[in-house]
């Protein structure tokens, strides 16, 4: 089944939908389903220009969420397809999304040892004659062994890496939710010139935070409509009426953040997908992400925990558990900072001829 008739969000949600009613799979598995249906296909760029698709992008991200699908779908969308669009030259991305449409997967070695997300990257990349030799160690890469590519930020740019490249080694490390991820260690792992991105890091940083929005927002949705029917059916007896307006109150508390995460998630997300040259952008993106960012960091969690009281079992009961897990790993990648990001975004804004 094709989607190319699907131009707006809300019809690719619909499509979302549609393919989740027929698979029963929620995991991995499912990701050759996404492909075959042609929904990677629907938010690739048609057209040259900065057409990133990332309102699509967003409306694939939130409506898997809400069932916790656990797929490759947010480091090949987020972090791979909407970075390229924006900062890649047109003659790699020719190479990168025809294989995208088919299921080849991406993904952003965006954390260093003791560095939080958008610090400035340690990983050197050096020039020499026609090609980039990049070295460096980054950590939480999710998918990346599986993955075609890897985009890794460096001291000069962004490198686009095959990671069957000589000189990169995928080690897999312990993750919350059991989705891959790795230790990526790179040793002057070369790469064409044209693979290096020079004004990578702002766009891949940016998306990266605007589409880890989507997902959490997707998340605690779905956690919300899950445990309403869970409550109604397992936990309306039984408790005395202290419990059940105390119980009334954190639900109340937690439908609060949802509300609130997703105004902030499709703000950015609208604001984001503006042209770059509209008046104040960069200061509006940046207040933007950081609101966002801060929702997710301090607000999901304390949401995630009281979900947890109301649910009155074991947080390991599916599918229960795949909600909390994705929801820490993201948060995990965030990192707890209050946002440093955005002095990252602020170098890279400056640094501009």
């Amino acid at each position: 089944m094709g989607f190319t008739g699907v131009d707006s969000e809300d019809a690719v949600a619909e499509a979302v939908v549609s393919v989740l009613e027929r698979e029963n799979a929620r995991d991995f598995t499912l990701w050759p389903k996404l492909a075959e249906s042609g929904l990677l296909s629907v938010v690739l760029p048609k057209r040259c220009g900065r057409d990133t698709g990332l309102l699509k992008v967003a409306a694939i991200l939130t409506e898997l969420a809400t069932d916790a699908v656990q797929a490759p779908t947010l480091t090949t969308l987020g972090f791979g397809v909407l970075p390229l669009t924006e900062a890649a030259p047109r003659s790699l991305t020719r190479r990168i999304f025809p294989a995208v449409a088919r299921g080849a997967i991406l993904t952003a070695a965006l954390k260093e040892p003791g560095a939080p997300f958008g610090a400035t990257p340690k990983t050197v990349a050096v020039l020499e004659g026609g090609s980039v030799r990049v070295t460096g160690h980054k950590v939480c890469v999710p998918y990346a062994e599986s993955a075609r590519w890897i985009l890794v930020p460096t001291d000069c740019g962004v490198a686009v890496v095959e990671s069957c490249a000589a000189g990169v080694r995928c080690v897999r490390s312990p993750g919350v939710s059991g989705a891959p991820e790795y230790s990526v260690y790179l040793e002057r792992a070369e790469i064409p010139a044209e693979q290096l991105l020079i004004d990578g890091a702002g766009p891949l940083q940016r998306l990266a935070v605007a589409t880890i929005g989507s997902v959490a927002d997707g998340l605690l949705k779905g956690l919300l409509r899950m445990l309403t029917e869970h409550i109604r059916i397992h936990r309306q007896f039984g408790l005395a009426p202290a419990e059940v307006h105390a119980a009334r109150r954190e639900f109340e508390e937690v439908q609060d953040v949802s509300r609130l995460l997703q105004a902030a998630s499709r703000s950015a997300n609208r604001l984001l997908s503006q042209p770059v040259d509209h008046p104040d952008y960069e200061e509006r993106a940046r207040d933007e992400l950081a609101t966002l960012a801060h929702w997710i960091n301090a607000q999901l969690p304390a949401a995630m925990n009281k979900c947890r009281r109301l649910q009155g079992g074991p947080i390991t009961a599916e599918p229960f558990r795949r909600y909390y897990t994705q929801a820490e790993d993201l948060v995990r990648w965030l990192g707890d900072d209050s946002f440093p990001m955005r002095s990252a975004l602020e170098k890279v804004h400056n640094s501009r001829p």
